[in-house]
């Protein structure tokens, strides 16, 4: 097995797929001949054809209307974003129809909408957004994004043998981040979706988070441990349905928790997964619920700023220190 970026284990998903089912297509856009905007598709359209790789028009609606269509006629379309801030181009195609068809009218559709997200490499308000709280709301829909490579090709695999739609976020910061490469196997495997993932284990706090905040925990909990503070790193992995079960075993071994995201604040997966951990854990809990997010504001471009509007190391430190002493 060789070390791998997430980037890489993720075409190797998407490969492999392709190779095993023919029903499996890509569509989007500048993903046939380019190989994609970040070169997630490279070398797809010489291997697999433009019947299975198909370069669309600038239209996010076309490609997931396009996508639902050919789900219902039996195909498994993987449709990428260029980036992940366009998918409200298609929020409509995405909430009132693909996540809405099993329910009224027993068909399935198995598609994957994929695409970068997330912030820390100064690409302004509309190339950075993480946008999972858009559709937290809408019953039918799933939400994955993984934080390894390990994770990322099982869980490719996973959504795409879904029978049902499933949005796939790829932390663009994370794509060939060379300090998370890793080992990854060259035979079939896949990560079931709704299941999370403890990254390191604690006694003293839980951090839950996902996507590139695991490595601000992950660092976070480096430096609390020369403290006497023991940071229990919980990663989701799947956002939709996230796993309640890892959720109350964490809170019932530490007794306090942060909730770490890099999305903004109001309206975002902090709020849900403290009502759920008050509704099933409450008695456990020795202090209060803990958020560290993004503040409430467009992405901004300005590197200072950005960094600013992000949540840093410090802020899990601080956070951490306040509920150990609490």
């Amino acid at each position: 097995m060789a070390a791998i970026t997430l980037l890489e284990a993720i075409r190797q998903g998407l490969w492999e797929e392709m190779e095993r089912d023919k029903n499996v297509f890509l569509l989007g856009e500048d993903i046939g001949a380019y190989g994609g905007a970040f070169k997630v598709t490279e070398g797809f359209l010489n291997r697999f054809g433009a019947d299975r790789v198909i370069d669309t028009p600038i239209s996010e609606t076309a490609i997931v209307g396009a996508a639902c269509g050919a789900a219902m006629m039996g195909m498994r379309p993987v449709a990428e974003m260029q980036f992940i801030d366009f998918i409200s181009c298609c929020f409509d195609m995405l909430t009132n129809y693909a996540a809405k068809s099993r329910y009224r009218q027993g068909v399935g559709i198995p598609i994957v909408v994929r695409g970068p997200s997330g912030g820390g490499v100064h690409g302004g308000p509309f190339h950075s957004q993480n946008v999972e709280s858009f559709f937290l709301n809408t019953p039918g829909l799933k939400m994955v994004e993984p934080s390894t490579p390990y994770d990322a090709k099982g869980l490719i695999k996973a959504a795409i043998r879904d029978d049902d739609p499933v949005l796939f976020f790829e932390h663009k910061l994370l794509y060939r981040n060379p300090k998370i490469k890793q080992e990854v196997p060259a035979g079939d495997y896949v990560i079931p979706i709704g299941k999370a993932s403890v990254r390191r284990e604690g006694k003293d706090l839980s951090v839950i988070t996902y996507g590139a905040m695991v490595y601000t925990a992950l660092d976070a909990a480096d430096r609390l441990q020369q403290e006497g503070i023991d940071l229990e790193v919980i990663d989701l992995r799947t956002l939709q349905p996230f796993d309640r079960e890892a959720i109350v075993a964490t809170v019932k071994k530490t007794s306090k928790v942060i909730i770490l995201h890099e999305a903004t604040r109001t309206g975002g997966m902090a709020g849900e997964l403290t009502a759920v951990i008050n509704e099933e854990a409450f008695e456990y809990l020795d202090g209060p619920v803990t958020r560290v997010t993004s503040i409430d504001t467009p992405v901004p471009y300005a590197p200072p700023l950005e960094e600013y509007f992000l949540p840093q190391v410090e802020d899990v430190l601080k956070a951490a220190r306040s509920l150990a002493a609490y």
